[in-house]
């Protein structure tokens, strides 16, 4: 019998407002996990960022970066790390414009300076700001890049660097992949390597990287506190990780019985 995977972005979604993991999250999990269905993250986070959470919740793989580093059951899938020399362009465009630009390596992040916004990103997301290593790049993969800078600054990037892709996060802050990389690209890896049939993968997200991962997938389940795109490309909107979002679209979907609310 074909297995089944599911597939759980963090932030806004596992986590909620407050950076918590919802009690009817915890439960829908391990009943996930006792029926025999695979459980995965799918984050734009770097793995040394959700450490914690997989522990939380008995996770052992997970599509990071983006897309850019996927581990399943602990063993290392897939890697895709950013070319060094459009990197080094894109790090000379944001030093002349006074912008930090963070580089997302394995298992190490590194900002190429600090300042006020590089910081406030970081504690909206309440973890530690990473150290500055202007030429971390050099010498180590980069897998993604975190952008600190305002909505107009992005625009005038995305006209010079049109390799790349940039999705907004926080108002000072965009991540910077590769043009072709997402979400949805890393859980093709896994899926391929492992051979689980699409049909069998369910997804749930809130955000605008999230927007091809559950349009690609079996099932894409948008967060009732999704941003409108997200929700656009879901083929179910659940409720809000608050209200118990992940259990309630786990039941709508038929993975988890109705008693489960119980």
């Amino acid at each position: 019998m074909e297995r089944s995977i599911v597939f759980f972005d963090i932030d806004g979604t596992l986590l909620d407002e407050d950076k918590q993991i919802p009690d009817s999250t915890r439960k829908a999990v391990r009943m996930l996990q006792e029926r025999g269905v695979f459980t995965a993250i799918a984050t734009g986070r770097n793995p040394v960022m959700f450490e914690n959470i997989l522990e939380e919740l008995n996770i052992d793989s997970f599509v990071s970066i983006n897309g850019q580093y996927v581990v399943f059951e602990g063993r290392e899938l897939y890697t895709h790390p950013m070319d060094t020399d459009k990197l080094a362009a894109l790090v000379q465009r944001a030093d002349e414009q006074g912008h930090s630009l963070a580089y997302c390596g394995h298992p190490d992040i590194r900002v190429s300076s600090l300042n006020p916004h590089v910081m406030e990103s970081y504690e909206g997301l309440k973890l530690p700001c990473p150290d500055a290593e202007p030429d971390f790049y050099k010498h180590s993969p980069v897998f993604q890049g975190h952008l600190f800078c305002d909505a107009e600054s992005e625009k005038e990037y995305a006209r010079l660097f049109p390799h790349y892709r940039f999705v907004r996060w926080h108002e000072h802050a965009v991540d910077v992949l590769p043009e072709g990389s997402s979400k949805a690209i890393g859980i093709l890896e896994m899926l391929k390597a492992v051979g689980i049939p699409n049909e069998n993968c369910y997804a749930f997200g809130d955000g605008l990287n999230d927007i091809e991962m559950l349009a690609s997938v079996g099932t894409g389940i948008a967060m009732g506190n999704a941003v409108p795109e997200t929700k656009a490309a879901a083929d179910y909107v659940t409720s809000s990780c608050s209200e118990d979002g992940i259990l309630r679209g786990l039941i709508a979907v038929g993975l988890l019985p109705q008693e489960a609310l119980v």
